[in-house]
């Protein structure tokens, strides 16, 4: 298939200058013509214009005037003008306030304005390329932050940036970290989950998730995990606070006020109050990024992270009930109201172990 001729547009009021023009050129390009600025824009609307030229001194509107009518509504055509001596430091000012690619004097060389066309061939083909190399960029950022904002949906937000921040090598370093853990569990989930459908399972779970989700950020924590109706969270994984403990417990209790909401929106569905249980631990746990190439998770190990949880399921005899540990208690003490109960076994561990019962912020 032969290539298109290149399109332009020549307009000047003088007859004989567009029969000379078209007759010069039109072998090589596909050459329209006008006499007046109206016709060259009627003409334009109809036709793929890349290259303007035009004439300055016309009765009805200068080139100047045309080209500024021009540019609004094609922007991406190449514009040139052919004049008289006596315009040029017109024409230059529009040239440098960048509106005009390039002036011809009148009356113009053939080979001068013949090579002026090609150059404007070629800046017109590279502007070309450039937009449509940024239209491309555009899309691929916008899709890469669509990407980014799915991810963190998946990933807490504080480990998407500290891995963008890092080298691919250096994520799965694992690092000793000091942090309080929060567990949070819906007391008798399985019972309510077999009394709805799958999909309004998954709204509550997400009203769920949602509202606690809020709560610990706002009290400086990160989600770690969602295992069914269980939020594991961490206070100091990432970002370590002085009152990382403190920050945890006050979330504790903020999630257990939280409750109202979601028992104000599915008392009826459910035909019961939705109860949970919190326990909450503190110490050092192993954090990093744990899997293989083709599948990671930020992780939280350790025996902290263990005794967290079974501090937990104490809680199954005891509904809204905020358990904590004796190391969050010796932090805390004198900023809640907390009870003692009588030491005892936990799952993994060989000693009893002592735990407090939080009533309220002192």
């Amino acid at each position: 298939m032969a290539e298109e001729k290149f399109p332009l547009l020549y307009v000047d009021d003088e007859e004989h200058n567009l029969i000379s023009f078209a007759a010069t050129f039109r072998k090589e390009y596909k050459v329209h013509t006008a006499k007046t600025g109206e016709d060259g824009l009627e003409i334009m609307r109809n036709n793929d214009i890349k290259l303007v030229i035009t004439d300055q001194r016309m009765p009805e509107m200068t080139g100047i005037e045309f080209l500024e009518k021009v540019i609004p509504e094609f922007p991406d055509a190449v514009r040139m003008i052919l004049t008289g001596y006596s315009d040029i430091g017109v024409i230059i000012e529009a040239i440098n306030s960048g509106q005009v690619f390039r002036y011809i004097t009148k009356p113009w060389d053939e080979n001068e304005l013949r090579m002026t066309i090609e150059n404007s061939r070629q800046v017109h083909s590279l502007q070309t390329s450039n937009r449509e190399l940024m239209e491309s960029l555009t899309q691929k950022i916008e899709e890469q932050e669509q990407t980014l904002k799915l991810f963190v949906k998946y990933v807490p937000e504080q480990i998407v940036k500290k891995s963008l921040d890092h080298s691919e090598k250096s994520i799965f370093e694992g690092e000793l970290r000091s942090v309080a853990v929060l567990f949070c569990d819906i007391r008798g989930f399985t019972p309510m989950s077999e009394e709805l459908a799958p999909d309004e399972v998954v709204t509550f779970l997400n009203d769920y998730y949602a509202l606690m989700t809020e709560t610990v950020k706002q009290h400086k924590g990160m989600v770690n995990q969602f295992v069914g109706d269980e939020i594991f969270a961490a206070f100091g994984a990432l970002d370590s606070y002085p009152d990382n403990e403190l920050n945890a417990v006050v979330c504790g209790i903020k999630m257990m006020e939280k409750l109202s909401v979601l028992n104000e929106k599915y008392n009826v569905k459910f035909n019961r109050e939705i109860q949970m249980g919190i326990g909450i631990h503190c110490g050092e746990v192993v954090a990093g990024n744990v899997g293989s190439e083709d599948r990671i998770r930020y992780s939280l190990t350790g025996d902290v992270v263990n005794t967290g949880k079974r501090i937990e399921s104490l809680t199954k005899d005891q509904p809204n009930s905020i358990l904590i540990s004796d190391g969050i208690y010796q932090k805390t003490k004198d900023h809640i109201d907390a009870k003692a109960w009588k030491p005892l076994y936990v799952k993994g561990k060989k000693e009893k172990i002592l735990v407090y019962e939080v009533s309220g912020m002192k």
